[in-house]
């Protein structure tokens, strides 16, 4: 769930408190359940069919859904890929370092260590790298957020703003990620985990869906503090823009640093996640094995198409992207992804599922709701910034 919080969800969430003050932080605070509903379902899924997604829904659906849905998957882990990578170039012109020998030298320690850890050891440095996240919190509360001014704006929505809108669906987008449903289905079967482990896996869901959307709301209320206190919107144009606006109630050098670790953790352990959700997605549906705990000689195509993404990746990101741009955009798709992506989660839950397991009841009438809600909210408000 840290990755969830990936470099283009903090520029997204960056950007949001820059033009619009704290008139996102609603949304922010009403994606918690639907996120861990979205991911609670996911992890059942897995534990009770000890099946990936792609490979459930071949089982389920059949040959050509499951390519669409792996294809859809890859598009949306390529634009992830090329956030993640473009926020540590844009930390390493930060500090006037050479971004080419930056990437290089990520690109190769990353590859260094899923090829020779185990899914224990790869998830204990992901972690580590994520954890930096929580510096974010520091930068919010030092930021020192007028609660008379969060109250006034926390309701006061302009849903006839097309530009609102389309940030609107960019936060949607950057926490309800496609990849992340794959992530987590082909994770906790690559950890080993059965239906034993439903009810930790589920608790541990919950924490990370509040603490992934806490760190999104003090990026978002840190730069409404400084940026648009008084209601007047800015728009941020690159990662040293971001970080002036989240770091000056540190000082110039120490806010630089924190900041950087911040995204730095962020990007990391999401281009580790996004790489082995391309990889094991592609997997599940061409039938090669996919699993960290085989050696690279063992698993040659899972361990080259992750080495492959990564590094067409960093070729492709050396080139001058707009990074703000790029980030909202890949999420705003991601929001476009949804209906496809979370319509195949509904079903499988019912359809793949059996006995107590099975989605039904009033759990299931909640989440059906609050998958069509947020998926519909999502295209509309995507449509609507695209037209606007």
């Amino acid at each position: 769930m840290l990755a969830d919080t990936d470099a283009g969800s903090i520029i997204t969430a960056a950007q949001s408190g820059a033009q619009w003050g704290y008139r996102l932080l609603i949304l922010q605070l009403a994606l918690i359940p639907v996120l861990y509903v979205v991911q609670e379902l996911t992890v059942r899924l897995g534990l009770a069919t000890q099946r990936g997604h792609g490979e459930l829904i071949w089982d389920t659906f059949g040959r050509g859904w499951a390519w669409l849905s792996v294809g859809t998957l890859c598009v949306a882990c390529i634009g992830a890929l090329l956030t993640q990578l473009s926020g540590i170039a844009g930390i390493a012109q930060l500090f006037g370092v050479p971004v080419i020998p930056t990437i290089g030298v990520t690109i190769a320690g990353i590859i260094l260590m899923v090829w020779t850890g185990s899914y224990r050891s790869v998830e204990r440095v992901a972690i580590a790298f994520g954890l930096f996240e929580l510096a974010f919190l520091v930068v919010a509360w030092r930021s020192a957020p007028q609660l008379h001014q969060v109250a006034e704006q926390f309701l006061a929505v302009p849903l006839a703003d097309p530009q609102y809108l389309y940030l609107a669906a960019a936060n949607i987008g950057a926490v309800i990620m496609p990849w992340m449903v794959f992530y987590q289905q082909s994770a906790v079967l690559d950890k080993g985990l059965n239906l034993t482990d439903l009810r930790l896996a589920r608790i541990d869901t919950a924490v990370g869906a509040v603490v992934t959307q806490l760190i999104m709301a003090a990026v978002l209320i840190a730069t409404g503090a400084v940026l648009s206190s008084g209601g007047a919107g800015t728009k941020l144009d690159n990662v040293p823009q971001i970080a002036e606006a989240l770091t000056p109630s540190l000082g110039y050098d120490v806010g630089r640093i924190v900041f950087a670790m911040g995204l730095a953790g962020a990007a990391l352990v999401a281009t580790v996640v996004v790489c082995l959700t391309a990889a094991w997605g592609l997997g599940e549906v061409a039938g090669y094995k996919r699993s960290l705990e085989h050696r690279p000689r063992e698993a040659p195509w899972f361990y080259g198409i992750f080495s492959v993404i990564l590094i067409a990746g960093g070729v492709l990101v050396t080139s001058d992207a707009d990074l703000v741009k790029l980030s909202v955009a890949v999420q705003v798709m991601n929001a476009l992804l949804l209906p496809l992506v979370l319509g195949f989660l509904f079903l499988l839950a019912r359809k793949a599922l059996t006995g107590k397991y099975r989605l039904s009841g009033w759990y299931a009438w909640l989440a059906g709701s609050l998958i069509t809600v947020t998926s519909v909210f999502g295209v509309f408000a995507a449509a609507s910034g695209l037209i606007g």
